[in-house]
């Protein structure tokens, strides 16, 4: 492989490590926990109202992508869709350092959030995107479990400086995190931006594109049964990925309110949980391209569901701590399988568009997720009986993943 289209791969990797900051900073570790403990009149009720607002960001998320992936397909390039929602879910991940520890803040807290949240995870289907073009047919798996694992790494890695940097007791310099991270995804987007290649621009016009874009999707739409498997795939994911949605969105909260935890033990977890993570996306990008993504998805989904079952029966720090770092080892391959599944199961010249769809199948029932777990946190008053929903959500996906071919592209 030539070194130019090797320094790409290595590019569009390091995007993975640019956003990773986000998720890990902003929706599960620093802010979330801040927003419940601080800003939140009562931190049963904060969770709750986090929950809400990420489930409809999710909604958002999922009515949006597919359109835009589909318009994307017409026009060629992906790039300038990168950048744009990266840019705004940078803005207003620096503007959350407004949100001052005062109930009154909690309404702007949580737009900012879940506008920031939409911006990231649109950028991510236009980034996604990219793999099939940019990586060689027989290293996908490889290529997505890398970049995987890269982006726990850099969230370990952000995790691990903001330890160092700042005073997690004083919440002054908990909000100023959010201007940190704001920095941490833009400056690491450059490489991507300057080095990965982009599929070449069509010559149509915007207008074109959005209307050639638009009916594209309602044929695919309604020409779903001829891609059984593809429109499978995404089923099953919509399910297993609501129990991900959950995890990720209130995993931190949970730690802190039902053991007590510091700011900064939830941190030192975050560090756990990544290094597992990171490594788990790594050991199984090999995997990936040697028995199938269905496979590895499969596996990946009976480890998620024993050892999450482990965290919900935990009743001492130490068990939790253990159980918890545990379940990174199968987060990172269920994610990096996925996408490198959806790469081979996309029909050429439609990448974007089924990756809008991909981001659908994650984002259409995304807000059941969270909102079972606002529901069942607020009916029983317990945020453990809240967390054990994401079992049923596991279960359910791995059972219909079993009906779908394992297929490769070619």
């Amino acid at each position: 492989m030539p070194l130019k289209d090797k320094l790409g791969i290595a590019a569009w990797c390091y995007y993975d490590w640019a956003n990773s900051a986000f998720t890990t900073i902003v929706i599960t570790f620093v802010f979330a926990t801040y927003f419940v403990s601080a800003v939140a009149p009562d931190p049963t009720i904060g969770a709750a109202q986090w929950g809400f607002a990420i489930s409809a960001s999710a909604l958002v998320i999922a009515v949006l992508a597919p359109v835009l992936g589909a318009i994307a397909d017409r026009g060629g390039r992906r790039k300038p869709w990168i950048i744009l929602f990266t840019a705004v879910s940078v803005i207003l991940t620096g503007a959350l350092w407004f949100v001052e520890p005062d109930p009154a803040f909690v309404l702007a807290a949580l737009i900012i959030v879940a506008l920031a949240n939409v911006g990231f995870e649109l950028g991510i289907v236009f980034y996604n995107a990219m793999l099939p073009d940019i990586a060689p047919a027989p290293i996908i798996g490889r290529v997505s479990g890398w970049a995987w694992g890269l982006g726990y790494v850099g969230g370990l890695a952000c995790l691990v400086f903001i330890l160092g940097a700042f005073d997690t007791s004083n919440l002054d310099q908990v909000r100023l995190t959010s201007v940190f991270v704001a920095a941490w995804f833009g400056v690491f987007t450059l490489p991507l931006i300057i080095w990965t290649p982009d599929t070449p621009a069509r010559t149509i016009s915007w207008r074109v594109a959005i209307e050639d874009g638009i009916r594209q999707l309602i044929t695919t739409l309604r020409q779903v049964r001829g891609h059984g498997d593809i429109a499978r795939f995404l089923l099953a994911r919509l399910f297993y990925n609501d129990g991900l949605v959950t995890l990720f969105a209130v995993g931190g909260i949970y730690a802190k309110t039902t053991f007590g935890m510091t700011t900064a033990e939830v941190l030192q977890f975050g560090v756990g949980i990544n290094v597992t993570a990171g490594l788990g996306a790594f050991a199984f990008a090999w995997i990936d391209d040697w028995i199938g993504s269905k496979r590895t998805i499969l596996i990946s989904l009976a480890g998620l569901i024993i050892v999450a079952a482990g965290v919900l029966s935990a009743e001492t720090t130490l068990a939790f701590l253990i159980w918890g770092s545990a379940l990174g080892i199968f987060v990172g391959p269920v994610q990096a399988a996925s996408r490198s599944m959806m790469a081979h199961l996309a029909p050429q010249g439609l990448e974007t568009e089924m990756f809008g769809l991909f981001a659908f199948s994650g984002k259409a029932t995304a807000f059941i997720g969270p909102l079972v777990f606002a529901a069942v946190t607020a009916l029983t008053a317990s945020q453990r009986w809240g967390m054990a929903t994401i079992l049923v959500f596991f279960a359910a996906g791995g059972a219909l993943l079993f009906t779908v071919t394992d297929a490769r592209r070619g």
